[in-house]
């Protein structure tokens, strides 16, 4: 499933293969994916800030593509907004937490029945266990 997952990516947002995005794991925390700083860095040697935003994104993405499993389904951002916290130096690791189950299982009927739904989503990016930034998306899923 993860390797499926990659794969998505990969072929269907090719930017994510010059990322070098990997995707970790899927999991009671949530869907995890990261990207070496060495290809996403900035001036200064630490992440760019628009790819920190990116691998914050296509963790939310990712999750909602594995919840949904429907390959009718069009997923995409709505709205979205970031803070940094501190640099981050060596791989982009952004965790996409799993929203409460009431609000997973309101998005996944409303989904079922009219074919389009939206959640809010919750990403975490994180360097030496710290939080270095946190990503808070509105995603839209969309029957073909």
């Amino acid at each position: 499933m993860l390797r499926a997952a990659e794969k998505f990516f990969h072929e269907q947002i090719p930017i994510t293969r010059a990322m070098g995005l990997r995707v970790i794991a899927n999991d009671e925390h949530g869907f995890t994916v990261e990207a070496p700083v060495a290809l996403n860095s900035n001036h200064l040697r630490t992440a760019f800030g628009g790819s920190i935003n990116a691998v914050a994104t296509l963790a939310a993405y990712g999750f909602l593509w594995l919840e949904l499993d429907d390959p009718s389904a069009h997923v995409v951002v709505a709205e979205s907004a970031i803070r940094f916290l501190r640099p981050v130096r060596e791989s982009i690791h952004a965790v996409c937490l799993k929203p409460a189950t009431t609000k997973l299982e309101a998005f996944r009927a409303r989904f079922a029945q009219t074919g389009k739904a939206r959640i809010e989503l919750r990403v975490r990016v994180l360097e030496a266990g710290q939080t270095a930034a946190e990503f808070d998306g509105t995603f839209v899923a969309r029957r073909a």
